[in-house]
């Protein structure tokens, strides 16, 4: 995956999930349109490797937050398109709200500190 040397990794621990499951809010992709998609929207900061998005879909498949079913890519590959469940849906609107909240305490911190 072609990716520039600014880009970094997802961060902070634990957003991945919550970039997952925005991005197939918009529709199902399978995992390397996943973390292109990241990465294009991200202006190219951000990057997911492959040795950290695989393992965190099959953590969401487990979950319910996601359904995986076998299809072909654009580039004639079978591959595993990822969905998004109710389960997801609802998932994304709590880890928004958390991250509203978390991200607001820092911007305090940062400017009163």
């Amino acid at each position: 995956m072609p990716m520039n040397d600014m880009s970094e990794s997802v961060s902070p621990a634990g957003v991945l999930p919550m970039l997952i499951l925005r991005v197939l809010h918009s529709g199902s992709l399978h995992g390397y349109a996943i973390a292109q998609r990241i990465h294009v929207l991200s202006s190219e900061v951000l990057a997911v490797e492959e040795g950290l998005l695989y393992p965190t879909l099959q953590k969401m498949l487990r979950k319910g937050w996601v359904s995986a079913e076998w299809g072909i890519s654009e580039t004639n590959r079978k591959v595993r398109f990822y969905h998004l469940t109710p389960t997801g849906r609802a998932q994304l609107a709590s880890e928004l709200s958390g991250y509203g909240r978390v991200t607001q305490a820092i911007q305090e911190i940062l400017r009163t500190a």
